[in-house]
């Protein structure tokens, strides 16, 4: 396949692969609404512009649908004097979202881009098939959490508008060549003849990521009185009655670097010290660990994944220059 083959290939992937991931991002978004979307609703909220991009307005109404599927595990867990200053953050965070938006919804319209019905009912498709829902139960579950089918679609056409926007504009800037994708397989396989593989398991305390400073520290000292009595017979049955247990196997890079890192500092048998990732406290076990055998497949047979993956990661960094170039240039008032 040659270049140009492979650009229109990523053409329409980029238009339909991502939107795909997109969408079923928005149907599990809405699968975790539930009352936070009604409590969101209720009638003794009073209308209101919380910001303006350049000449349109953004309303709280707007605001408080973006965050409502978040809104409830935002607060689970937060005492009275944490919660405020959860919700601002949320806040803050999809008020964001809601004016990358609008300045993709005024560029659109100066590149006469636009999403059709068509677009639309495909993308849901997509989700629908991909969740393994027919159309009926799809929409109950839409419905269930405080959506409308109106409601959804407008959701669903926004990301496929920043989809179409964003790779019109950025795709140009991207210039990958055969001679970077065959390094970047030598590099792999560089790497692959001296990957690790590691079978671990864990006890997990998890952590909202906008856990406070005060439940991180909380977390982990629950977490260090723990790990002072575990050992590796009563590791499983620790780890199961806490929600973690056997990850299986996992190749080096599989896991974030400060988890990886623990993993790496053990040998066979021993347990880690707590380690703070992503979504909470974790402790490992190692139980094998391997080095190399990895199975390398032909420059031939992988350079097309190659291709795309460098490809799609490149598309990724030039959408949000882009994205923060739009805001550099636009007059942007919040009123949060």
């Amino acid at each position: 396949m040659n270049r140009q083959e492979r650009d229109t290939r990523f053409s329409v992937r980029g238009v339909q692969l991502l939107r795909a991931a997109a969408m079923s991002g928005i149907l599990l978004l809405t699968a975790a609404s539930g009352a936070g979307w009604q409590s969101s609703a209720r009638a003794d909220i009073i209308e209101r512009v919380i910001a303006t991009v350049n000449d349109d307005a953004i309303f709280l109404s707007e605001l408080r649908r973006r965050a409502a599927p978040f809104l409830e595990q935002v607060i689970a867990g937060a005492n009275e004097n944490d919660r405020p200053m959860r919700i601002k953050r949320l806040y803050e965070q999809f008020l964001k979202e809601l004016v990358d938006d609008q300045l993709i919804e005024q560029t659109a319209r100066k590149m006469n881009v636009v999403v059709s019905s068509s677009d639309v009912e495909q993308a849901i498709e997509n989700v629908r098939k991909q969740n393994s829902l027919d159309a009926a139960r799809f929409w109950e579950a839409v419905k269930a959490q405080g959506f409308t089918e109106k409601q959804y679609r407008a959701d669903v056409r926004k990301q496929i508008l920043r989809l179409k926007v964003t790779n019109q504009r950025v795709r140009s800037r991207v210039n990958l060549n055969d001679q970077t994708v065959r390094e970047e397989y030598d590099d792999r396989v560089r790497k692959a003849r001296r990957r690790q593989r590691f079978h671990p398991e864990h006890v997990f305390f998890g952590l909202p990521q906008t856990a406070s400073a005060t439940e991180v520290a909380a977390t982990m000292k629950k977490a260090q009185d723990l790990r002072a009595g575990l050992n590796e017979q009563s590791f499983a049955s620790v780890a199961a009655q806490r929600g973690g247990g056997d990850l299986g196997w996992l190749d080096q890079g599989d896991l974030p670097e400060e988890l990886e890192n623990a993993l790496l500092s053990l040998e066979p048998g021993q347990i880690s010290a707590p380690v703070r990732g992503p979504s909470g406290v974790h402790i490992f076990l190692l139980r094998e660990r391997q080095t190399g055998g990895v199975q390398i497949p032909a420059f031939e047979e992988a350079k097309d994944a190659i291709y795309r993956e460098l490809l799609d990661r490149a598309m990724a960094k030039q959408q949000e220059l882009f994205l923060a170039d739009l805001r550099r240039n636009a007059v942007i008032d919040t009123r949060l």
